[in-house]
């Protein structure tokens, strides 16, 4: 349900259910989680969905595993499966970049927010639906949405339950870019590769930007003093350096 391919330093990961619009069960969140950590020396990851569709949420097939609730049997899979992979996305060392065409819905919505760039094809759209169906939002919507775009607007999407189309999702500051459907996953690995040239220090800053989420300003200077320190005793620290003072361009290897 998970396609893996590598494009050079780029891991590629596809959700593969294009006939479902690639609605997630639990188990291609576990697949999901199995294939960040395995980087094998990637330096960014590409999620995209395979189809006319990024991921149209979770399936669960209520009922499925016994519960007659779907309300339960969901609980138990976020619990289970996906809350896993979201904790696993935000705990990776490299850039995260979502390739979203088509629906981003629920679970998807989450999982195409959780890359540190969301670019979207024109035919795409966000949408928190849970209110229609007399469920809350889950993975982690509820933490992410206020942040990137405000209470207001979070209350809008998650209270009023309409879809959000990708022009108003980058006017909201939601996404990163949008372009043409037919440019997407070239746009998407562009960004990706640019991405993965970079230095050590990436990874860095994508678990500063996180931290800082939770720390106080006094926290976060603290937490940049620490990994500036520690940038500068690395190879692409001391690479960027000596290009700086020779007028070149560097050449970082990540390490």
């Amino acid at each position: 349900m998970v396609r893996i391919g590598r494009h050079r330093d780029v891991l590629a990961l596809t959700l593969d259910r294009p006939d479902r619009l690639n609605a997630a069960p639990p188990e291609m969140f576990d697949e999901l989680t199995a294939a960040l950590g395995a980087l094998d020396g990637a330096r960014a990851v590409l999620i995209a969905g395979a189809g006319r569709g990024f991921c149209s949420g979770a399936d669960v097939a209520g009922g499925a595993s016994g519960a007659d609730d779907p309300g339960t049997t969901i609980g138990a899979a976020l619990t289970r499966s996906y809350n896993p992979a979201m904790l696993a996305i935000a705990a990776l060392p490299v850039p995260v970049v979502s390739a979203v065409r088509g629906p981003a819905a629920g679970i998807g919505c989450s999982l195409a927010l959780a890359a540190d760039f969301c670019v979207a094809s024109d035919t795409a759209y966000f949408l928190q639906a849970f209110v229609n169906i007399g469920l809350v939002p889950d993975g982690g919507a509820s933490w992410m949405l206020p942040r990137l775009i405000g209470r207001a607007r979070a209350a809008e999407m998650m209270l009023l339950g309409e879809r959000v189309p990708a022009a108003k999702a980058l006017d909201w500051g939601m996404i990163h870019r949008v372009v043409a459907d037919a440019d997407l996953d070239e746009q998407a690995l562009a960004l990706a590769s640019r991405l993965a040239a970079g230095p050590a220090a990436t990874g860095m800053i994508r678990r500063q930007l996180h931290e800082a989420a939770t720390l106080d300003y006094a926290g976060a200077l603290e937490a940049e003093a620490v990994n500036q320190r520690t940038a500068r005793e690395t190879a692409d620290g001391a690479e960027g350096g000596a290009a700086f003072l020779q007028k070149r361009a560097p050449v970082f290897r990540g390490v």
